[in-house]
């Protein structure tokens, strides 16, 4: 059912174009306004510096963009995108040493931000009702009784290389970023300006893009793709570089992304520091990995990785016509993957609503804000489970110091046993699986009375020293290459545990 002759949405990003897709169906035109120029190939472009860092799409984000843009993810594996099983195909650090290799319910798709954003646009170009518009400014919205029961967006400004044009619309979506103006803009208008809830818990991280040796020239012991390590446990004396989160993040074209983050900690920012960094970790195969690769960039590092959350939602009277997607409403710390997979679901849960309305008005608004709010609260408590625990995190959502000390001393040890059980139990791993890919809540994970008898089992098995799959193998010595899948037939040596 068309809802109205023209939706106009502010910004070409993976967000303004997912939203482009849900729009399409229920407008005669589609008007994307974005403010670089388009290129036609996967290249950087100002407007999207994070680009240059490793993008996880997740389960949850993979199933909307496909059902927005049916053969996505053929288009995107066919373009060089990598379909692996991390279980099987990533080498993992965590705790105190490299995690057994098992085949587990989660696949995903590697490939770099803008290869997923090249194949986004060829389909939102594919669509015949959709235009956008490039090189443009957005300078406004024109607004009618603003901050009343009756007050709406009926229009949008934007300055080109020309001159100042206005467009008409009937319904407006926001995806301009963490840096959107459009909360001042309804507050100049007469709304009242959203609360913001955030917490910065001072991530900073850095990357360098690499050539990898042709697979003839890699050692044989690569047979992972994808490289993790994750902080260390050890409370004592060690290298600062002990506590950054590490990636040797495969890409298409026989690539990868070197990435090292940390919490609070300052990170290097040329390529010498980089490369001392990577030598510091708390196992030598990334910087071992990274001699034997061709270095094509130079050191990449941001800074912006605060989560802010604008809760539209509790606008007594919100706008009419106009929504918000991706960060522009939500913005995630990107350590956790969540951003292009939440932008996503968002823009689905839009068209579904959109589907079931015979106008966009208040009634629309009332129904869609709260389902989006409910969408997003599950990415936002993961941010926050972790988040809140450290000292340096500051915002709105900063905890009592009691009660971040208590996450503090608690997060780390829970994730642990939650990863220990879902190696051993297929039940927690569907679920943890789930829960990272943003398809169940933390919450509703927990109170799974069989999740719960998992990990109950679990941590007396471990207390017991019966383990079902070894973990905690030498961090100094190369990952095991043994798929320890429950119907494997093993013959390696024992694990260190």
């Amino acid at each position: 059912m068309r809802l109205g002759k023209t939706a106009v949405v502010l910004g070409g990003s993976a967000a303004g174009l997912c939203t482009a897709g849900a729009l399409a169906p229920h407008f005669d035109e589609v008007l994307v306004l974005e403010r670089d120029e388009l290129p036609a190939e996967a290249e950087h472009r100002r407007g999207v510096p994070q680009s240059k860092h490793p993008h996880f799409l997740l389960n949850s984000g993979r199933r909307a963009i496909g059902e927005l843009f049916p053969g996505f993810e053929d288009d995107l594996i066919a373009a060089g995108g990598l379909h692996l099983m991390p279980s099987m195909d990533a080498a993992y650090l965590d705790g105190e040493g490299w995690s057994a290799r098992k085949r587990g319910t989660m696949t995903m798709i590697y490939s770099s931000r803008i290869l997923i954003e090249r194949v986004l646009r060829d389909k939102v170009r594919g669509l015949e009702n959709v235009v956008i518009r490039e090189g443009v400014s957005v300078t406004g919205l024109t607004t009618r009784a603003g901050g009343t029961p009756d007050g709406e967006v009926t229009g949008v400004g934007f300055s080109t290389s020309t001159g100042v044009e206005h467009v008409d619309a009937d319904f407006v979506v926001d995806a301009m970023g963490r840096g959107s103006s459009v909360g001042a803009w309804l507050a100049a208008a007469g709304w009242p300006e959203p609360e913001v809830r955030t917490l910065d818990a001072k991530v900073t991280y850095t990357s360098r893009w690499y050539d990898l040796p042709s697979p003839s020239e890699r050692p044989p012991s690569w047979w992972w793709h994808h490289l993790v390590i994750m902080p260390t446990p050890d409370k004592g004396e060690h290298p600062a570089e002990h506590e950054f989160l590490v990636n040797f993040f495969p890409i298409e074209g026989n690539r990868v992304i070197a990435c090292m983050g940390s919490w609070g900690i300052e990170m290097p920012r040329t390529t010498d520091a980089f490369v001392e960094s990577a030598r510091r970790v708390r196992t030598p195969l990334f910087a071992d990995a990274m001699d034997r690769c061709a270095p094509t960039s130079e050191v990449h590092l941001t800074r912006s990785t605060g989560n802010k959350w604008r809760r539209y939602d509790l606008l007594r009277t919100p706008p009419k016509g106009l929504v918000s997607i991706g960060d522009s409403i939500c913005a995630f710390n990107p350590f956790y993957a969540q951003g292009i997979s939440s932008a996503a679901g968002s823009a689905l849960l839009l068209r579904e609503h959109l589907a079931r309305a015979d106008r966009i008005d208040a009634k629309f608004s009332a129904r869609f804000l709260p389902a989006q709010r409910k969408l997003l609260s599950v990415p936002w408590s993961l941010a926050m489970a972790r988040d809140g625990g450290y000292a340096c995190a500051v915002g709105s959502e900063k905890l009592p110091e009691w009660r971040r000390r208590v996450v503090a001393a608690l997060s780390s040890p829970a994730f642990s046993l939650i990863v220990g059980a879902a190696r051993e139990d297929a039940v927690v791993d569907e679920h943890f699986a789930k829960v990272f890919n943003l398809d169940e809540s933390l919450g509703a994970m927990l109170r799974n009375r069989r999740v719960l008898a998992g990990l109950v089992r679990y941590r007396v098995r471990a207390a017991l020293g019966k383990h079902r799959v070894p973990f905690g193998f030498d961090p100094q010595a190369e990952p095991p290459a043994t798929d320890y899948s429950p119907d494997a037939a093993i013959t390696a040596p024992a694990a260190v545990r």
